[in-house]
């Protein structure tokens, strides 16, 4: 960063302490562009983060990084555009492969070197900013990286599911990824999806609000069981109800261990994916999903001014927010 003017951004100091403050404005290199931030969403690694639980993630810090804004100066001054927070090294061997996220010297924003875009400003290079039609929010262009996550997360899953076995799927969390994996298996042709979620408030915003099939705890068993939590209960749950022959699709990393029935999974063939981030590609496709509406109307958000950042973690730590998915506007 250049000392070419100040911007506020909303700083990690340390566990649960969030500051505004002034801070150094972004300055982009060759191949980059100068985001103006308009929507940034609240991600649980950010709330991992904010919690001391990611050493990858040390104070002094700017997080975020599911964002949308207008670039600022260049060629494409003004356009609008959602960003794909994930860089890779296109010469190493996973991303010669098509799976970048893979990449052993992958970098994603709110991670050193790299400030995130809890802040007016963030750079980002160029191949990594999708233009966003002009009849779709900035809102819920900011939802591309979330829905990306679970739409390959959905992919993987569906790619490894043998349908004369099972169709259905339960969703282990009623998050914003625990919804968003419900979205992108319908939106791929899975249509029988339950989401298990215990807060009660959370089950009826899913049930009333997004037009979801919600449960407190699932019965089983499921093809396909996607555990967007990843603590050891979570785990053990999946394992329990995953129906011989499943997939079990982990998304969720709340926990390193535990939790898993290694001998029920080996007797009865259930097969276990890790998925982390998307490709590219599973960018892409996941922005065509949400410009045409094949994700719904993705209205599941609540929004907050930047300035009321750190009061928004501390809600979404206590639990007393049911949105999914909380928006931070840094300009409000």
């Amino acid at each position: 960063m250049a000392d070419t003017g100040d911007m506020q951004a909303l700083v990690y100091e340390g566990v649960e302490t969030l500051v505004m403050r002034a801070v150094p404005k972004p300055v982009p290199a060759a191949g980059q562009s100068l985001v103006r931030t308009e929507a940034s969403g609240i991600c649980g690694s950010d709330m991992h983060a904010y919690l001391g639980h990611d050493d990858r993630r040390p104070a002094p810090l700017i997080l975020g990084h599911e964002a949308a804004g207008v670039i600022e100066g260049g060629a494409r001054d003004g356009t609008r555009v959602t960003i794909n927070p994930l860089v890779s090294n296109p010469t190493s061997t996973a991303s010669r492969a098509g799976r970048e996220n893979l990449c052993p010297e992958r970098m994603i924003i709110s991670m050193p070197p790299r400030e995130g875009a809890f802040a007016q400003y963030v750079v980002m290079r160029d191949e990594n900013l999708i233009e966003v039609p002009d009849h779709v929010a900035l809102d819920k262009a900011a939802l591309a990286e979330p829905l990306s996550v679970s739409w390959h997360s959905a992919r993987l899953g569906l790619a490894a599911l043998d349908r004369a076995l099972g169709q259905n799927a339960l969703i282990i969390g009623g998050g914003a990824i625990g919804l968003a994996a419900a979205l992108a298996l319908k939106a791929q042709g899975l249509d029988d999806v339950t989401i298990a979620e215990p807060n009660e408030a959370r089950r009826a915003y899913l049930r009333d609000a997004c037009d979801q099939h919600v449960v407190s705890s699932g019965a089983g068993p499921y093809a396909m069981v996607v555990d967007a939590v990843g603590h050891a209960a979570t785990r053990a749950s999946a394992s329990a109800l995953c129906a011989p022959g499943g997939v079990i699709v982990h998304i969720g990393l709340g926990e390193d261990t535990g939790g898993l029935d290694i001998r029920r999974m080996t007797l009865q063939e259930i097969t276990f994916i890790g998925t982390y981030a998307y490709t590219p590609a599973d960018f892409r496709d996941t922005c065509a999903a949400i410009f045409d509406g094949r994700l719904g109307p993705l209205d599941w958000t609540a929004a907050r001014p930047l300035t009321e950042g750190a009061d928004a973690f501390a809600e979404i730590r206590a639990g007393s927010i049911a949105a999914p998915k909380t928006i931070l506007h840094p300009w409000s």
